[in-house]
């Protein structure tokens, strides 16, 4: 019995070649892209659509991008809006499935169908409307009017899947709460939300990464160099005649570097709050 059980869990040479190729490979398809561009970023003008993979590599694309750009700018700009949509996000979208998952109260499932059907319009169809209201509000060219907008985008989905987590926790936890003394939004503050740490991080990472890759929002709600942020500011190296790949290319790799760090950090999050989780009796 011994014998066949160890040959079972046993794989074949073959077979262990060939998943380990195709993990090889799968890795090699994955990170070439990455590679790429951060290599193309280090190739003086001349030789950036060569391609030599490096080539009198040069951080000139980089030197360019900080002093004779407006990187810097549309940057802040960027931190800004990215921080303040997840920010808020996290806290709409926290707020609102914690009182969808332990409130009964009218029209609660008709808010939870209309956050649902907000999701199924596609972004093309939705820039001319919102482009006419924030128009009328006065927030066009305006970091408010993006965050308002990426909050319509982050809270509907986040809030499903925030409720959809607080279902998992224990009612008892909230009664426990309440025989302490605590209201409502004290029970949610002090003892649901440290448990609610998964949710938080991955609902956090959603917000951020809708605010700070998005392009055709913020293309349409911002003019002037000054004021894009970094979606809308890549677009300045191509032109009807020209095309700037090695700035393209140096602004990639830094604008990715804010969203890998929120990742680990999210991630980090994640797997600790599961696995506390798990561990509890």
């Amino acid at each position: 019995m011994t014998m066949t059980t160890r040959t079972r869990g046993r794989r074949a040479p073959l077979a262990s070649v060939g998943l380990h190729a195709t993990l090889v490979v799968a890795s090699v398809i994955a990170v070439f892209p990455v590679l790429w561009i951060l290599l193309t970023s280090l190739k003086p003008a001349q030789h950036a659509i060569t391609t030599d993979f490096v080539k009198e590599p040069t951080l000139a694309n980089y030197t360019y991008l900080l002093e004779s750009s407006h990187f810097l700018s549309w940057f802040a700009n960027s931190v800004l809006v990215a921080g303040v949509t997840t920010v808020l996000g996290v806290f709409i979208a926290a707020t609102t499935g914690y009182a969808v998952s332990r409130f009964k109260f009218p029209g609660m499932k008709p808010l939870m169908w209309t956050l649902l059907i907000t999701q199924m319009f596609p972004m093309a169809i939705l820039i001319v409307p919102l482009y006419n209201l924030m128009g009328d509000l006065g927030l066009l060219n305006q970091p408010v009017g993006l965050i308002i907008t990426y909050l319509t985008i982050a809270v509907p989905f986040c809030a499903w899947m925030m409720k959809g987590f607080f279902d998992t926790i224990p009612v008892e936890i909230d009664e426990s709460g309440r025989v302490d003394g605590l209201n409502p939004f004290g029970t949610f503050w002090r003892l649901i939300l440290p448990l609610a740490k998964p949710g938080l991080a991955v609902t956090g990472f959603y917000a951020f990464i809708t605010a700070w890759g998005e392009v055709a929002y913020a293309s349409a709600f911002m003019v002037g160099e000054e004021n894009l942020t970094l979606a809308g500011g890549l677009q300045t190296f191509v032109t009807q005649y020209t095309s700037n790949w090695g700035a393209m290319s140096a602004a990639s790799v830094l604008i990715a570097i804010p969203a890998a760090v929120f990742f680990l950090f999210a991630q980090r999050h994640l797997v600790a709050g599961m696995t506390a989780g798990a561990t509890k009796g």
